[in-house]
């Protein structure tokens, strides 16, 4: 598996804590993905269609600014990256923060964070943004995930 980042946005939260317990059951360091301006309770209306992140989402070209480039992604071999889910997919600072680096041939493995909904069309929207990586089948986990139970799901996958 060689070395392994868990690199994770979370606007609330929720993704943040089970971030920190895949990276403890996954022996990887870990990575906050912060965007350049945080995101409000008002910015996460999301049944305010004026909402920050609805407009974002409204767009797939969108690219949210991260607040700091992350120096030494060369030295990763495989990238948890965790988030959670908007509108059925992951939301497009995901998108700007792959875009930031050479993925190739590295493996990248995404998870995510919901009230109910599944991961629909993410690998689909990741994809283009991390050419030449290998970019396995996301799964939305769990909040409470224990890491006994995050262990498990990181043998069945490597």
């Amino acid at each position: 598996m060689g070395k392994v980042l868990v690199a994770f946005f979370s606007a609330s939260g929720v993704t943040k804590g089970l971030a920190k317990k895949l990276a403890r059951a996954a022996e990887a360091d870990l990575l906050e993905i912060a965007p350049k301006i945080p995101y409000t309770p008002a910015d996460l209306d999301w049944r305010d269609v004026n909402a920050r992140s609805t407009i974002e989402m409204k767009d797939p070209g969108s690219r949210p600014e991260i607040a700091e480039i992350f120096e030494g992604m060369e030295a990763y071999d495989t990238l948890f990256v965790g988030f959670p889910i908007w509108w059925y997919v992951a939301p497009t600072i995901i998108n700007t923060f792959l875009e930031q680096y050479d993925l190739a041939g590295k493996t990248l493995i995404p998870f995510a964070t919901s009230g109910g909904s599944g991961m629909d069309k993410t690998n689909e929207k990741l994809l283009p943004s991390c050419p030449g990586a290998k970019l396995l089948e996301g799964k939305v986990l769990d909040a409470e995930a224990s890491e006994e139970e995050l262990k498990s799901w990181i043998r069945e996958l490597l």
